[in-house]
């Protein structure tokens, strides 16, 4: 199979999705920042499920981390990337002053939905995350763009920026894709230890508790949390959050409050240095490891 294009500057991306478009093709879009691994080409096999020109974007984008954050340290290895992706038409890899041309002053904000979750532990992030897909969806065009569940606030925030832009891009969440011991996969977990590994079980350990739960009938919202919470805690360097919250508003349920037949319960919390994030739709997705 022919490997990608790589190209670099947005009006040649921009170019060959049009052109794509002309000859009577559909554009499938996955935006990464690079690092990619089985969950990232679950995402291109979905987006050339549904798409028949497929672009990938391969961008470590630096407004999304915060001064404390892990960008200088941040996995890269474009030519080993771009030997993983197969049926991937474009892998875009732009440098950040493509994307952020000089004098540049817009940033794109989405207000309520970034309140609660990894909002508040990551003051920005989110505004970084929805300025340059703003970006991508505008060089890429009519598109069926696809997300990982893992980010599951992400993806509700980048589905209200698409809708209320007026942006020509059906927004597609894809499952969590796990290791075989139920970790959710991320770049991230290359910065883990075997001891740290072990360890980061937890909370898949912990959703998948409270999942069984709820399956067999629990509607406690602060039940459901402490299941989670009881696995997390002992495992955990720190912990950011573990909440049971509305999959659609992104806003957090009180522990006295009964949850609704599908309701969101996120964890977010650091093994050793390693900031990790999971999550679970009770209700909708499978226990994680079963």
């Amino acid at each position: 199979m022919p490997s990608a294009m790589v190209l670099k500057g947005p009006s040649e991306v921009r170019e060959a999705c049009d052109a794509a478009r002309a000859r009577g093709l559909t554009v499938g879009f996955v935006p990464t920042m690079g690092a990619l691994h089985e969950g990232h080409l679950a995402l291109t096999r979905e987006a050339k499920r549904r798409a028949s020109f497929v672009v990938c974007s391969i961008f470590v984008n630096p407004t999304q981390f915060g001064p404390n954050e892990d960008l200088a340290r941040y996995p890269r290895d474009l030519a080993g990337d771009v030997a993983k992706l197969e049926g991937v038409d474009v892998v875009f890899a732009p440098e950040p002053e493509a994307m952020y041309v000089p004098g540049e002053r817009t940033r794109v904000r989405v207000d309520d939905l970034t309140a609660h979750l990894c909002g508040p532990h990551r003051p920005g992030h989110f505004e970084g995350v929805t300025t340059v897909v703003a970006k991508l969806f505008a060089i890429v065009g009519s598109s069926v763009a696809v997300f990982g569940k893992k980010d599951f606030q992400q993806l509700a925030v980048v589905r209200r920026m698409a809708r209320d832009l007026f942006f020509p891009v059906e927004v597609v969440g894809h499952p969590i894709v796990r290791e075989p011991d139920g970790l959710a996969m991320s770049s991230r977990n290359a910065y883990l230890s075997p001891g740290e590994r072990e360890r980061a079980l937890g909370l898949s350990r912990g959703l998948g508790a409270a999942a069984r739960a709820f399956a067999g009938g629990e509607r406690r919202a602060g039940a459901l949390r402490r299941l989670a919470l009881a696995a997390v805690e002992p495992i955990a360097t720190s912990i950011d959050y573990v909440t049971v919250a509305d999959p659609d508003a992104i806003a957090p349920l009180p522990d006295d409050a009964t949850a609704p037949e599908r309701v969101l319960l996120a964890v977010a919390c650091r093994v050793g240095g390693t900031r990790l994030i999971d999550n679970v739709v009770l209700g909708e997705d499978p226990p994680p490891g079963a």
